[in-house]
């Protein structure tokens, strides 16, 4: 969606989000909920995927392949969240589908 002006940067993540988790949104074990003050993504009831406050894909993959992926982990209380990764918004919608494709098929396969 392109930005609008006086739109926040959560509310334009969100927007993205949707658009890029499409797909996953027509499956039936994946639920949309609010986390965070966000609204979410989770499969099985576990999250895998939400917007943060300033606008970034929060995503749950392996701390290696957040590594791999030279993404940064999502920071919590000043902590950074071991398997959390935090996406810019700027990456774009193919990119974030990429990531929530990869987070639901990971959180899929731990909570089976």
């Amino acid at each position: 969606a392109p930005y609008r002006r006086g739109m926040d940067e959560r509310t334009r993540g969100r927007e993205q989000l949707a658009e890029a988790a499409s797909d996953l949104v027509a499956r039936p074990d994946v639920g949309v909920g609010r986390m965070f003050g966000s609204e979410g993504y989770s499969v099985r009831g576990k999250l895998f995927a939400f917007v943060s406050s300033d606008g970034r894909l929060v995503v749950k993959l392996p701390s290696e392949r957040i590594h791999e992926l030279a993404l940064d982990h999502m920071i919590m209380r000043g902590s950074p969240m071991r398997e959390w990764a935090a996406v810019p918004f700027d990456a774009g919608a193919e990119r974030w589908r990429q990531l929530a494709d990869e987070a639901y098929a990971f959180v899929g396969s731990i909570t089976a």
